[in-house]
């Protein structure tokens, strides 16, 4: 029996009888070999490998061999782990007793056991469109599976494929992850590739708004865009352009055309570049003023305000404020003249033709139209003569 040391003599026998005792020999088995062996992997390159103690074993050789690999670990222990192993490769694992007497069992059964598969390399990202990125690697598992993952923005998003590409989509716009693919076989899983970072195009802001300010200039705003970092905002007619580019959420413009309709759009840029074309509804500007207003004395102190028409079809109304009193007066459009009755002399008043545009059922007056300033001199008690003083700040 294995693992044991026996006593041999020999001793001589016939009919007389038995012969004394020869001489005592001394013989020791073998170890007996290991049971209940068990094979693990603790990492993707690490074997732990555990057994019970044998009789007669003193010392403990444990040999995992793979080809030409081969890696030994010698322990007093029943326990071994065998590290720096090649992923993706069947190891056999064999476990064998040594004493320092009968020496060691050579003949014991070896286990076989797979590492686990080896970590994908040469991760490539593609970003297909502004929701797909494609992600392509080098592995050469055997029955592997691979499993891509992207964790950052709103959740993780993840793709799973037998082969070396898949492909993750509905990312949202203004995100950026970290991208990083896995192998998973019956035998384990491996390490994560190296992540790749990826930026998805910034979102476009949901509001945008054009308020005019002076006839030529305008102020553009515009709601939170995520992942947005500048922009370049544009309003673009067939009469000319205007364009900022600018990192807040608002810009004044100017080399506004009056009476034009303008198309908006604007680009939104995140940190690395990456870029949104965004469209909004479309910004008419108001009207144009008239230019060259005068007035002029009529009979029965009435005054006829005068001006150059734009070339616009709308109506247009003439207010006349004075120091106690005020006038108005419109005028159809096509014409470019509506006159004043009852106007009180000696006064100066603040005249200004504007535009009447129609909104809805509303009609409102151009805002923007230069207040010009004229002295309504006496003749006695009538009106007398017209003096312009200047233009007038708008107010």
């Amino acid at each position: 029996m294995c693992g044991y040391t026996y006593l041999m003599s020999v001793s001589a026998l016939n009919r007389a009888g038995s012969s004394p005792q020869g001489q005592i020999l001394n013989y020791t088995t073998l170890p007996c070999c290991p049971e209940e062996v068990s094979v693990s992997a603790v990492s993707t390159d690490t074997l732990e490998i555990t057994w019970t103690a044998s009789r007669g074993a003193q010392l403990y050789e444990t040999r995992a061999t793979a080809d030409s690999q081969v890696i030994l670990c010698n322990d007093t222990a029943p326990v071994c782990a065998l590290s720096d192993l090649r992923c993706d490769s069947p190891y056999s694992v064999q476990v064998t007793p040594c004493s320092e007497i009968s020496g060691c069992s050579r003949g014991c059964k070896a286990h076989t056991k797979n590492t686990a598969p080896c970590m994908p390399t040469n991760l490539m990202l593609d970003l297909k469109n502004s929701s797909r990125v494609s992600v392509s690697w080098t592995a050469n598992n055997s029955g592997a599976n691979y499993t891509v993952s992207a964790l950052g923005g709103d959740a993780e998003h993840t793709c799973s494929t037998s082969g070396n590409s898949c492909d993750i989509t509905d990312l949202p716009c203004g995100s950026v992850y970290e991208i990083s693919v896995r192998a998973t076989s019956l035998f384990g899983q491996s390490l994560p590739s190296y992540s790749d970072s990826l930026e998805t195009e910034p979102c476009c802001p949901v509001s945008l708004t054009v308020d005019q300010v002076t006839q030529a200039v305008t102020n553009v705003s515009w709601s939170h865009a995520k992942g947005a970092h500048s922009f370049i905002t544009s309003l673009t007619s067939t009469r000319g352009h205007a364009r900022c580019h600018t990192q807040d959420p608002h810009c004044l413009m100017g080399c506004i055309t009056c009476g034009t309709n303008y198309t908006v759009t604007m680009e939104a840029f995140s940190h690395s570049g990456r870029a949104s074309n965004c469209s909004y509804q479309g910004f008419s500007s108001s009207a144009c003023c008239p230019s060259g207003v005068r007035l002029y004395v009529m009979t029965g102190n009435s005054l006829r305000v005068y001006w150059r028409s734009a070339g616009s079809s709308h109506s247009y109304v003439t207010e006349m404020v004075g120091g106690s009193n005020n006038y108005t007066c419109t005028a159809s459009s096509g014409e470019s003249s509506c006159d004043v009755g009852n106007v009180q002399c000696g006064d100066v008043y603040n005249v200004v033709v504007a535009p009447l545009t129609q909104e809805g059922a509303t009609t409102n007056r151009v805002l923007f139209c230069p207040v010009k300033q004229f002295s309504v001199t006496c003749s006695g008690s009538n009106v007398g003569a017209v003096i312009y003083r200047g233009k007038r700040s708008v107010d």
